[in-house]
């Protein structure tokens, strides 16, 4: 009796033994899986517009090093049609490999009203074609438009019906970035939400920002808190309906006034005061980053 019980007692000593030394050994404990890499903080965009496109045909690599010299991660390039292809690629292509996005950017007062639709079609079969042709990191990343239709004359003569027809050309656009695939976004001015949509019961830049993923505000002051102050209605449509918007500043000249751009005070004085801004905004769920507007105004402006 005694022998059988040593024998059970020896059995379970020799299984103990063999799950302890499989998981020392062999098997052993699970390990946590590794962390997802933290994404770019949302505020982290920095933007410029690169309106004068023939800079990729003559001297890309300045521009390049310029964006890389001050983090840009974002540019917003105008199509020109009659710059050819290949230089497209070729910037687009060496901007990915320095983690710089680019959209292609165009725009006018005139994209405002329906009867410029055909221009808008025009623009957006250019970027459709370009993004079948193009090869791997050769395409862009988004479409960008400025149109401000508040130049127009029509503006003061007939606002409900240019409101009107913007809204139309912007369904329109968003239609179209849809079918490509392509996030849309847009530049549109800070006092945007004192006008009405065509409902009569939305504010304009509620429903402007409802139409993008994401938007650029005309925030051009020379102070953060002047920037601050007339970002604030934006901010809170765009973080209300769940959009991205972007704070923007200016450094040409401007006949509004000395208070509108950094033309006057210089780099430092703009960098300071962007560093500011982002410590103002840092917890703000809309807030996305800043943009600079615009390359060659940024380039030259006195350090």
């Amino acid at each position: 009796m005694a022998s059988k019980w040593i024998q059970r007692i020896l059995t379970i000593i020799a299984f103990v033994g063999t799950m302890v030394s499989g998981t020392e050994e062999g098997a052993a404990a699970p390990q946590p899986a590794p962390a997802p890499k933290t994404a770019a903080a949302p505020h982290d965009q920095k933007a410029t517009w690169l309106w004068k496109t023939e800079w990729i045909r003559r001297d890309p690599q300045e521009v390049l090093t310029f964006l890389t010299r001050h983090e840009v991660n974002l540019v917003y390039l105008q199509i020109n049609a009659d710059i050819p292809v290949a230089y497209y690629k070729s910037f687009i292509k060496q901007s990915a490999a320095l983690g710089i996005e680019v959209d292609a950017l165009n725009g006018a007062p005139r994209w405002g009203l329906t009867s410029n639709r055909q221009e808008i079609a025009g623009f957006l079969n250019w970027v459709k074609s370009y993004q079948q042709a193009a090869g791997e990191n050769e395409t862009f990343h988004g479409i960008h438009v400025d149109i401000e239709p508040h130049l127009l004359p029509e503006w003061k003569e007939d606002l409900p019906d240019v409101i009107r027809q913007w809204e139309s050309n912007v369904r329109y656009l968003r239609n179209e970035a849809d079918r490509m695939g392509l996030p849309l976004s847009a530049d549109i001015p800070f006092w945007l939400g004192n006008y009405t949509s065509s409902d009569g019961k939305t504010a304009l830049n509620r429903f402007m920002i409802g139409q993008f993923d994401s938007v650029t505000v005309m925030s051009y002051r020379n102070t953060a808190k002047g920037i601050n102050d007339i970002a604030q209605s934006t901010l809170k449509a765009a973080a209300d309906l769940g959009k991205a918007a972007m704070a923007a500043v200016e450094t040409k000249p401007s006949l509004e006034g000395d208070f509108i751009t950094f033309y006057q005070e210089g780099a430092e004085v703009m960098y300071n005061q962007m560093a500011e801004l982002q410590d103002m905004l840092k917890d703000n769920p809309a807030y996305a980053g800043i943009a600079i507007h615009d390359f060659d105004g940024w380039r030259d402006l006195k350090n």
